[in-house]
């Protein structure tokens, strides 16, 4: 497939500050689209209502302004959009590819001998720690329940093998097959929330015009389910550009759980962002170094 402009997006999660992963992942992305013309995007996402802030987006704002990270206007929150992803939900439930769960993660490692990419326990139809009679009489009073993707089902609707053109840090492509099966019945909507970032962020790449998706080598195995929902919803298949994490001092990447240091922690100790650029490899080396790993 063949695209007029190159489109690209950063898409934070606002339930928290970016740090040094999240800079390199908006400077590859703000770099490519400066090289090649095309536009840079805005998302957030924040479906999850629970731990995403406003004070979070503005510190998003400002840690990018602070970069020289520049993104169009009117960034799409994921929260204004929910009926576009009942929309792609309704779609898959109208086939029987969508099935309740009332699972809980604690059951499921208890009975589940798999584990997904992520290490959670894999789920795989029909529900695996509560009968169909307990779902039937909890969907009867109302009580909210995750909805996930029937991947038998699925797969019989999609058998030919799926592909994603792949370009890493580089300009050359490569096939890389999808593997949905090792994800198992993926949620597609939480009790609590209208789409799982796995619908949600097919849903808003096709809606955003996203012809190229840079973001980290730590999400790849992801990409096998979000080519599957692209194939059963009849959606584009954007370029995947997955690059190099940045680690910590022990090898493991940073993350807000982790409570790694964030760009506004780095401001305060008097790290400017010529620093930050230089050991992201976005621009003439400074002095004083900061150390960054790249892997």
């Amino acid at each position: 497939m063949r695209f007029a402009m190159l489109v690209l997006r950063f898409a934070p999660t606002p339930n928290g500050r970016l740090h040094l992963g999240h800079a390199y992942s908006a400077l590859r992305n703000a770099d490519l689209a400066e090289r090649i013309g095309g536009r840079l995007l805005l998302r957030f996402e924040d479906t999850d209502s629970a731990r995403c802030r406003p004070e979070y987006e503005a510190g998003i704002l400002e840690d990018l302004a602070w970069l020289g990270v520049t993104c169009e206007p009117h960034p799409r929150r994921q929260s204004d959009h929910p009926a576009d992803y009942d929309a792609a939900f309704q779609s898959l439930s109208g086939r029987g590819l969508v099935y309740p769960c009332y699972c809980t993660r604690g059951q499921l490692a208890a009975v589940s001998g798999e584990r997904d990419p992520d290490g959670a326990a894999l789920h795989r139809g029909p529900c695996m720690a509560v009968s169909s009679e307990e779902t039937r009489a909890r969907l009867a009073l109302g009580d909210p329940a995750a909805w996930r993707l029937n991947l038998a089902r699925a797969a019989a609707e999609v058998p030919d093998a799926l592909y994603w053109p792949e370009f890493g840090e580089g300009d050359r492509e490569t096939s890389v097959r999808a593997t949905p099966r090792a994800w198992g019945d993926i949620v597609l909507r939480g009790k609590d929330r209208p789409a799982v970032y796995h619908l949600a962020v097919v849903v808003d790449d096709t809606l955003q015009g996203v012809t190229d998706v840079v973001r980290g080598r730590d999400l790849e195995p992801s990409t096998s389910v979000h080519r599957l929902l692209q194939a059963l919803l009849g959606l584009p298949t954007p370029r995947y550009r997955h690059h190099r994490l940045v680690l910590d001092a022990d090898g493991e990447k940073l993350s807000k759980s982790a409570n790694s240091e964030s760009l506004a922690d780095l401001r305060e100790r008097g790290v400017d962002a010529a620093q930050v650029r230089a050991a992201l490899g976005f621009g003439p080396s400074v002095a004083p170094p900061i150390d960054v790993v790249l892997s």
